[in-house]
C-alpha cells in the first residue's frame, strides 16, 4: 500500500512539474514584452531616430538595443537568421525584392517615415513653367526610375499604363502631351546635370548633398502615401508579439513625430 501510495505520489509530482513547465513556457513565448528588443539600423538618420524611439520605448517598460550596419544587406539577413528581431532602414520595394530573391520570412509591421523624392530645377521655379520638349531627367535604375515617373504622373506631367505602379519604365508611359524627353541618368550624376536640363527627379540624399533642401527648393515632393515609405520589419512569426507591438508605440509617438520634423528640417517626415 506504501509502495503504490509512493507510486501514484511520483506520478502526480512529475505531471505537476510537467504542466508547470508548459505553463510557464507558454507565458514566456505569448509576452515577450520584458525582454531587450535588438533593432537593427544603418548609420545616420535612422540610427539617430531609433535612439529618440529607445527613449520613448522605456517609459513603456521596454528596452531596445540599437545594432548598426554599415550596408543594406546585413540587416535582413541577421534579422532573418533571428540574430536582431526588428529592423529600421529600408522601404517596402526593397524588403519586396529581398524577400523574393532570398526567401526570407519577414514582414513589414509599421510605416517609419519618408525620404521624398523631388522634382528640383535650376532654370524654373514652377513646372507650369515647362516648356513643350522640355528635357526631365530620372534615375536610370529600375527602383528610382520607376519612383520618378511616378512623382511626374503625380504631377500631371506624364501619363503611365494603369495599375503598373512601381514597376513603371520610360517605355510605360502612354501620355506625354508636351513630348518632354526624359533622360535617364545615375541617380547621384543627377544634381550636377541641372544646370543642362530643365527639371529632375531626385532623392533626398543626392539633393541635400548638392545643397538643395526638398521643402524648400522642390516644385513637387513624395507625400506619406508614397510607397516607398520606409518600415519597421520583422520575422512574420513575431509580428504581433507584445514587444513589436510596443516598439510599433514608440515609433508612433508624438516624441518622434516632433523629433523627425525639427531635425530633418524637411527632408523627412513621419509616414504614419
Amino acid at each position: 500500500m506504501q509502495k503504490a501510495l509512493g507510486k501514484k505520489s511520483i506520478l502526480a509530482a512529475g505531471l505537476a512539474l510537467l504542466l508547470g513547465i508548459a505553463a510557464g513556457c507558454g507565458t514566456q513565448g505569448n509576452d515577450d514584452s520584458n525582454k531587450t528588443l535588438k533593432v537593427g539600423v544603418t548609420p545616420g538618420p535612422h540610427a539617430e531616430i531609433m535612439d529618440v524611439v529607445k527613449k520613448v520605448a522605456e517609459k513603456d517598460g521596454l528596452k531596445i538595443e540599437v545594432v548598426e550596419f554599415s550596408d543594406y544587406v546585413q540587416p535582413n539577413v541577421a534579422l532573418s537568421q533571428g540574430e536582431i528581431d526588428a529592423n529600421s532602414f529600408q522601404h517596402a520595394p526593397y524588403l519586396d525584392n529581398m524577400v523574393k530573391d532570398r526567401k526570407y520570412d519577414i514582414v513589414s509591421v509599421a510605416k517609419t517615415v519618408i525620404f521624398p523624392m523631388g522634382v528640383y530645377s535650376k532654370k524654373i521655379k514652377s513646372l507650369d513653367e515647362l516648356q513643350p520638349g522640355a528635357t526631365i531627367a530620372i534615375p536610370n535604375d529600375p527602383s528610382n526610375g520607376g519612383r520618378a515617373l511616378l512623382l511626374l504622373e503625380k504631377a500631371g506631367l506624364i501619363g503611365l499604363k494603369p495599375n503598373i505602379g512601381i514597376q513603371a519604365t520610360v517605355a510605360d508611359i502612354v501620355d506625354n502631351p508636351k513630348n518632354f524627353n526624359i533622360t535617364e541618368l545615375e541617380a547621384a550624376q543627377i544634381p550636377r546635370s541641372l544646370e543642362d536640363i530643365d527639371c529632375a527627379a531626385i532623392n533626398t540624399n543626392y539633393a541635400m548633398t548638392a545643397g538643395l533642401l526638398p521643402n524648400k527648393d522642390a516644385m513637387v515632393l513624395e507625400d506619406a502615401d508614397s510607397p516607398y515609405a520606409n518600415i519597421l520589419a520583422v520575422q512574420s512569426a513575431k509580428k504581433d508579439s507584445p514587444a513589436i507591438q510596443k516598439l510599433i508605440k514608440a515609433y508612433h509617438s508624438d516624441e518622434v513625430k516632433s523629433f523627425v520634423e525639427e531635425h530633418f528640417k524637411g527632408s523627412a517626415f513621419a509616414a504614419w
